[in-house]
């Protein structure tokens, strides 16, 4: 008989979290340094370009999206079809067409996640509120930018901010957006990062920019007394407790309880309950009622549905004869997700640094962004004006002789030397002349020079009024204060909850 050979394979060593146990010091060592050397980068990067908002209240896929739909021209022009903006924000996030959509969908005014969307759009988009309404795939949805996003882009191509090559260097995109609102403390934001989350709850548009009003004024101003509580898109209840609503504003972390809102139909004898906390769904509520009703642990309901329309959300609870509906849904804030928890985690990315600040330390980054982007805007502006009035300039000297400065044009033998004898004949620079000389020959007349000249005097009173502007702190300030009075007031919307 052949003798069996004898097993030629290692044994295999144990492997615990990667590391292979019973390796030798130095080559644990090398493991070690090699997983840091990759994951640590990786990490890093999902920190800085993915997870985490920064101060505009975006993070960049949101922000990608957003200023693809802009440079389409979709501020102002009709919708076209969803799939349209996905390929085109590809240019930007080549992260896949599904993603980009899916966050398309969430800052749609048909998923109704956001207090204030920043899509318009238009076919099925789901709901935020339930996990089975699936939307409609991007092929037969439409959508452009919602009315609000004027506020996102004011001013963007004024150097507000900083604009960087995109990932093939084939387009410029902005580094920040210039809201003239603390749009991160508007609507909720969350992210997941490799160590670290974010969850930013939202606030009502009119009392957070009320409160920015009166921090700029005042750095001691008591932000609750201006902004109580948050404020979510599904219009639950807040369950108040003024020390854990104090934490969240001091420390930016915290639990927020939100219960859901219900009427009793004494007709029908059935609840209707018409809000739930923002942190659920309507499915998981009505399997969990479903469950206790088996279990045995509720007997009072008969039966649960689900009848939410085109008028919003409704979930109808059936109730047995002689149930108080009151004492009843008592026991189903306990039991259920009809009472559920919002975790606050205010981390926001502040010069590529990820902090977890408080409210009122989130609203003095914003106020500190908000005055560079002004005084970037009054100095781009300062600098346009400043070269309309040199060129005016020129041309005014023209006005003086302008038979002079036809007969130079006409008897210059090379059409090089046209400048130049411009420049010596008046006494003007290259750019003023070069100007001058671009002038059709119809309009070098007293009555277009005239014209173009009469507003030299304006200039002159702007450029300086721009100037006071740069150099007075107070003044950015009360344009920052007036900009956030009109935004209130165009886009500002009652409490929901």
């Amino acid at each position: 008989m052949a003798k069996k050979k004898k097993n030629s394979k290692k044994p295999n060593l144990p492997q615990v979290n990667g590391v292979i146990e019973g390796a030798g010091e130095v080559a644990e060592q090398h493991i070690v340094s090699s997983i840091q050397e990759n994951f640590m980068p990786y990490a890093m990067s999902l920190i800085l370009s993915r997870a985490i908002p920064e101060i505009d209240g975006f993070k960049p896929s949101h922000r990608k999206l957003l200023y693809m739909m802009y440079k389409m021209g979709l501020l102002s022009g009709a919708r076209t079809k969803s799939a349209n903006i996905v390929g085109a924000t590809m240019k930007l996030n080549p992260h896949g067409d599904a993603a980009i959509y899916d966050t398309m969908v969430r800052m749609s005014r048909g998923y109704e996640a956001l207090l204030h969307p920043y899509v318009d759009s238009k076919g099925n988009f789901g709901k935020f509120y339930s996990r089975d309404m699936a939307w409609a795939a991007s092929r037969y949805t439409e959508a452009k930018l919602d009315k609000i996003c004027t506020e996102l882009f004011k001013d963007i191509d004024k150097d507000t901010v900083d604009f960087v090559d995109n990932y093939d260097n084939t387009m410029q995109e902005p580094t920040l957006l210039p809201a003239t609102f603390p749009s991160v403390l508007i609507n909720s934001n969350t992210g997941i990062a490799v160590g670290m989350a974010s969850n930013i709850c939202s606030f009502n548009l009119r009392e957070v920019c009320e409160t920015t009003a009166a921090l700029i004024r005042d750095p001691d101003h008591d932000v609750m007394s201006t902004m109580p509580a948050p404020d979510f898109s599904g219009g639950a209840s807040i369950v108040y407790d003024e020390e854990v609503m104090k934490k969240v504003y001091e420390t930016g972390r915290g639990s927020i309880k939100l219960r859901a809102k219900y009427s009793y139909d004494k007709k029908a004898n059935c609840i209707d309950i018409t809000a739930i906390p923002y942190s659920t769904n309507s499915e998981s509520i009505i399997d969990k009622v479903i469950e206790l009703v088996k279990g045995g642990k509720v007997k009072e309901i008969s039966d649960i549905r689900d009848e939410t329309g085109l008028d919003g959300l409704k979930l109808t609870i059936d109730l047995k004869r002689g149930v108080d509906a009151d004492k009843l849904m008592k026991k189903l804030y306990k039991l259920t997700p009809l009472e559920d928890t919002y975790a606050c985690n205010f981390n926001v990315l502040i010069g590529g640094t990820p902090m977890v600040l408080g409210v009122k330390e989130i609203l003095d980054e914003w106020i500190a962004f908000r005055i560079e982007c002004v005084r970037r805007r009054t100095f781009y502006d300062l600098n346009k004006k400043k070269d309309k009035l040199h060129l005016l300039k020129g041309l005014e000297k023209i006005l003086l002789d302008i038979d002079k400065a036809i007969k130079i044009v006409r008897e210059t033998d090379e059409e090089a030397e046209v400048v130049p004898n411009l420049m010596i004949g008046f006494g003007i620079d290259e750019i003023q002349a070069e100007y001058v000389a671009e002038i059709k020959l119809r309009h070098l007349n007293r009555e277009y020079i005239l014209k173009r000249t009469k507003d030299i005097e304006d200039l002159e009173n702007e450029i300086a009024d721009l100037e006071a502007i740069l150099k007075s702190r107070s003044r950015v300030k009360t344009i920052i204060v007036r900009e956030l009075k009109q935004v209130a007031e165009k886009y500002g919307q009652e409490r929901k909850c």
